[in-house]
């Protein structure tokens, strides 16, 4: 059984979706944008962009982080995950020039960018020091930096270790993921600052780096469990993944459901227990006006119904069913980071227009046609990967690897 092909000469079906997402995409983006125009609503195109890059975003980090955990941790649930999250990683440079338009509108999203709001604001005027213009554009720039170089240098050992078969280099990547996920960890949190809370300029959440980092590893188990469940009714992945493999992915589902859920719990726990005007006034405008019912509905769909499906053994052993859950959990995801965003330009109530749903859908097929070309340019699996043998069992002996 030879493998060691990339994935679009495997499965000719990925070539055939690639071009209609990129095209879908870009128009939906050109429809927005002239809408936009025509209605002089710029401030609502940037909301709803800023809810679907957030949304793609964190699909690719959470791929990048879970790649390196499994590289310091191992086991067979990782191996045949590992092509979909390189593929992912790789599309971190699109997102990159995807940021341009926040750069530009900046100053429709964050108050604290208007010298007479900050002049206004005695919180304000405490905290330019880190919120003004430039810092945070340096900011924006480190992150990007950091999160293509981890990127860039971890698919190159993987591409090293493709040709080589060099047990060394698996080594290398576990010293690199190591550092990664500290600097993961740390540009994360403060992009979450810079990026979401900061919409709100005069309220913090010491937790709300880490809510954001376990929405994006929910995020992206999901993505990649819709992924395997499609790849595994083609040859040759109909051979290699197991129910085992689809168990082991809905147990790390479970976990991080229950630690989004933790985690945000904890948030409002805290806050509403200290009931002091500026942190409790980001949840009176969610909880005591028409948003309650879209926290009401995450708190339903994004922990509770997959909660206790997820703790169903023969739901995780089934692809279909997982898959099922999988896309729920990825539609409460998007819910979730509109829940995070729009709340702030309207604190009066749920104001949803056909921006809020075109310009996350627009950005989302973009993203799936970037990812689907990336996944085309590498092999459907890594052969020389250590868990390789352990995750086909028997049928390791069958594969054919290069010289």
């Amino acid at each position: 059984m030879q493998l060691q092909r990339t994935a679009g000469e495997l499965i000719p079906d990925l070539q055939r979706y690639q071009r209609p997402f990129l095209l879908a995409g870009g128009a939906g983006l050109l429809v927005a944008a002239v809408g936009a125009l025509l209605l002089r609503d710029w401030t609502a195109f940037l909301q709803a962009y800023l809810v679907g890059y957030l949304f793609c975003l964190g699909i690719t980090l959470g791929c990048l982080a879970l790649g390196m955990v499994h590289q310091l941790s191992g086991g067979a649930w990782g191996v045949v995950l590992r092509r979909p999250i390189g593929a992912a990683a790789r599309v971190i440079p699109v997102l990159t020039v995807l940021f341009l338009p926040i750069v530009f509108g900046m100053g429709r999203l964050y108050l604290w960018t208007h010298a007479d709001v900050v002049a206004a604001d005695e919180a304000l005027r405490h905290k330019h020091l880190y919120l003004n213009v430039p810092f945070f554009l340096l900011r924006a720039a480190l992150y990007f930096v950091i999160w293509n170089g981890v990127s860039f240098v971890l698919n190159r050992l993987s591409r090293e270790q493709d040709r080589t078969g060099d047990p060394r280099i698996a080594r290398r990547m576990q010293r690199v993921s190591a550092g990664g996920l500290v600097a993961y960890g740390l540009t994360i949190t403060f992009a979450s600052f810079d990026w979401l809370m900061s919409l709100a300029p005069d309220w913090y959440s010491t937790i709300y780096g880490v809510l954001v980092i376990g929405g994006q590893g929910l995020s992206a188990i999901a993505f990649l469990i819709l992924v395997i469940a499609w790849l595994s009714r083609r040859p040759p992945l109909d051979e290699i993944i197991v129910p085992d493999h689809f168990h082991d992915a809905g147990n790390l589902t479970l976990a991080f459901v229950m630690l989004w859920a933790y985690f945000a719990f904890s948030q409002f726990l805290i806050i509403w227990s200290g009931n002091l005007p500026h942190e409790i006034s980001w949840y009176q405008h969610r909880l005591q006006t028409s948003w309650r019912v879209l926290a009401l509905l995450l708190l339903v769909f994004h922990f509770a119904v997959p909660f206790l499906v997820l703790l169903s053994r023969r739901v995780k052993r089934e692809g279909r069913a997982l898959a099922r859950i999988a896309a729920a959990i990825l539609i409460a995801r998007v819910v979730d980071v509109f829940w995070l965003v729009a709340p702030e330009f309207h604190p009066e109530g749920v104001a949803i227009s056909w921006l809020d749903v075109l310009l996350p859908l627009s950005l989302a097929s973009i993203w799936l046609g970037a990812f689907i070309w990336q996944l085309r340019g590498r092999a459907i699996v890594p052969v020389y990967d250590p868990e390789f043998d352990e995750t086909l069992g028997p049928l390791a002996e069958k594969v054919e690897r290069p010289a």
